[in-house]
C-alpha cells in the first residue's frame, strides 16, 4: 500500500469536512448505542497501530515500533503493547454465511423460482404436490445442519412465513434483515467497509479502480423525494436480483478461487439541514 503522504493523495487538512460528513452519523449511532469517546479512542488507537503495522510494512525491512510511532502519532511503548493484537479476523458468522447462501439459491435458481422469476413458495417433504421442497433448498447447500432445524430458525427470525396450504414462503426480511437481526450487524460494517474502501481506492489510485457513482437532487418536495425512493428501491432490486443469477451460474461453472466481489446499492433521503440548502437552480444536477 502506498504512503499515506505519497504525491496526489489529498493532504489532512483537505480530509477534515468530508471525514467529518461521513463519521457524523456513525457517532450518532455510537452515542445512542452507549459507545462512548474514550471507548472510541481506544478502538482507533488499536486500528491505527494495526493497520501500519500490516498495510504499511516495507518490503524486506523490519516494521519496527519507531517506524510504527512515527506513522501514527502514537507513542512507541503504547505502540508496543498494541502490536500484539494481531491483524483483524475478517470472519462471517456461520449462520449469516449459511442464510446468505441459501436465500440466495432460492431467489436465483429456477429450480426454485416461479414463473416470474420471484422465489417460489415451497412445499415440505412428504407433503402434496410436486415441484423443489425446502429440504432440498436446505441440502443443495449444506447437510451439515437439518432443514428442520434452519426451518425452525428462519420462522423465528421472521425469514421466511407458512402460507395457508402450508408451503415456505420466504419474506422481505430475507433481503432486508430486520433491527436485532445478526446478519444486519454483520453487512453494517462489510457493506460499509466495502463501499469506503472503493471511494479510498478511487482517490488514491489514477484511473479510478472501481465504480461509485450516485444521481442526487436537491431541493424536491416530500412527494418528489419518495416517488423517486420507491423507483430506485425496484430499479436497484431488479439490478441486484439479476447480478445475483449471474453469480450463481459463475459460482456452479467455474473453478474456486481466493477472490470476492461485492455490488451493493443504497437509497437514501432526508430533509435538508438549514444552511445546506441549494437555492441555484444550476446546482440541481446529477
Amino acid at each position: 500500500m502506498a504512503d499515506a503522504r505519497d504525491e496526489g493523495l489529498p493532504d489532512a487538512a483537505r480530509l477534515q469536512q468530508p471525514v467529518a460528513r461521513l463519521l457524523r452519523p456513525l457517532v450518532r449511532l455510537f452515542i445512542s448505542c452507549g459507545t462512548t469517546f474514550p471507548a472510541l479512542c481506544d478502538l482507533l488507537r488499536e486500528l491505527y497501530v494495526n493497520v501500519a503495522v500490516h498495510d504499511f510494512a516495507l518490503p524486506d525491512k523490519e516494521q519496527t515500533d519507531s517506524r510504527i510511532s512515527l506513522l501514527t502519532g502514537i507513542h512507541r511503548k503504547e505502540v508496543h503493547r498494541l502490536r500484539s493484537a494481531g491483524a483483524p479476523v475478517r470472519m462471517v458468522p456461520a449462520a449469516v454465511s449459511r442464510t446468505t447462501q441459501i436465500v440466495a439459491l432460492w431467489m436465483a435458481d429456477t429450480r426454485f423460482t416461479d414463473e416470474t422469476g420471484a422465489p417460489a413458495p415451497l412445499r415440505r417433504a412428504g407433503s402434496e404436490g410436486s415441484g423443489p421442497t425446502f429440504e432440498s433448498l436446505v441440502e443443495e447447500v449444506t447437510r451439515d445442519v437439518r432443514p428442520r432445524a434452519v426451518l425452525d430458525e428462519w420462522l423465528d427470525r421472521k425469514i421466511v412465513t407458512v402460507d395457508a396450504v402450508g408451503r415456505i414462503v420466504l419474506a422481505e426480511a430475507a433481503i432486508a434483515p430486520s433491527k436485532g437481526d445478526e446478519r444486519q450487524l454483520y453487512y453494517f460494517g462489510r457493506n460499509l467497509h466495502d463501499h469506503i474502501a472503493a471511494a479510498v481506492a478511487n482517490i488514491s489510485t489514477s484511473p479510478a479502480p472501481f465504480m461509485e457513482r450516485a444521481v442526487h437532487y436537491e431541493g424536491l418536495s416530500q412527494d418528489a423525494a419518495r416517488r423517486l425512493e420507491a423507483l430506485s428501491r425496484e430499479l436497484a432490486m431488479n439490478a441486484l436480483l439479476a447480478a445475483n443469477r449471474e453469480a450463481q451460474a459463475m459460482q456452479k461453472n467455474s473453478e474456486d478461487g481466493e477472490w470476492r466481489w461485492n455490488f451493493g446499492v443504497y437509497v437514501y433521503r432526508e430533509k435538508t439541514p438549514p444552511g445546506e440548502r441549494v437555492d441555484d437552480d444550476a446546482e440541481k444536477q446529477p
